[in-house]
């Protein structure tokens, strides 16, 4: 199986470049994120010509994730267990959840598209909801574990969160000011590993970049973040055979502000061979 994660900033503005992508990279299930759309308004057609099903989850014209795949999707979920909800100027726990996670079956793989909020600015009320949405993740996560430690499980997608300093090639990202270092969003990113996930792309791919700020000529100066990743489970880890980041994609006309992160899975493996291909597409 080969699965990408990818922020796609508007899937209405990018459909034909998305399809162009699941099709040229040979992309069996592709987890996509800040669709900005409702579910009526997917662009269906471009990706069932292509032979992919798609699952899509959004309200409005914020936030919104999907999962297209050439391989059968069951049982859907529009939310994880105990996923907190927000509004503006809304407090307590009956505030609308949003449209920020998406999990299916494939082939026997837990996939979710996962699209974590922002944060805006720290002490936020968004960054305190932020904090809030991923440590119910990390409990959901370890739960659905627990329940089946031997599933092979990914959550995919835009975490905005910068885990290591290298990972940050944008000047205007200070520590102690800006959202995506804090160490609270640190730290919560790294508790997920007590849940029984872990980063498959980082020990193929050490460096590198997944998103640039339209502005200033972010992209041209390589001023770059890494906040797309996918983390697995054991099972899932084990059966990781390569993966890609592909920094072209944020060429080109109309490009998202964030490229695809792919992952190749031989789920009949009992063992991650020692050679392992290092690659930044």
């Amino acid at each position: 199986m080969r699965l990408a994660t990818w922020n796609i900033n508007s899937i209405r503005t990018r459909v034909a470049r998305a399809v162009d992508f699941a099709v040229r990279e040979d992309i069996d299930v592709l987890a996509l994120q800040e669709i900005k759309c409702k579910p009526e308004q997917f662009p269906y057609a471009p990706f069932e010509d292509a032979g992919y099903h798609v699952e899509a989850h959004g309200f409005n014209q914020w936030n919104g994730v999907a999962i297209a795949s050439r391989l059968p999707i069951t049982d859907v979920r529009t939310s994880f267990a105990g996923q907190p909800g927000f509004a503006k100027g809304h407090e307590g726990p009956d505030a609308p959840i949003e449209a920020r996670a998406l999990g299916v079956m494939v082939d026997g793989v837990r996939v979710w598209s996962l699209y974590v909020p922002n944060g805006r600015s720290l002490g936020d009320p968004h960054y305190h909801y932020k904090l809030h949405w991923l440590e119910a993740l990390r409990m959901a996560t370890a739960e659905e574990l627990s329940a089946n430690p031997d599933l092979p499980l990914a959550l995919v997608g835009d975490f905005n969160i910068i885990p290591f300093d290298k990972d940050n090639g944008d000047p205007a990202i200070v520590p102690g000011f800006s959202t995506h270092v804090s160490q609270p969003e640190r730290d919560a990113f790294f508790a997920l590993e007590s849940a029984g996930v872990t980063d498959v792309v980082r020990p193929l791919i050490p460096e590198g970049y997944t998103y640039w700020d339209y502005q200033r000529l972010k992209f041209p100066r390589n001023e770059g973040i890494r906040i797309d990743f996918v983390l697995g489970s054991r099972t899932f880890a084990d059966a990781v055979t390569g993966a890609t980041i592909h920094r072209n994609e944020r060429k080109g006309e109309q490009p998202s502000d964030h490229v695809p992160v792919v992952v190749d899975l031989d789920l009949g493996a009992s063992a991650v061979d020692d050679d392992l291909p290092m690659i930044f597409a």
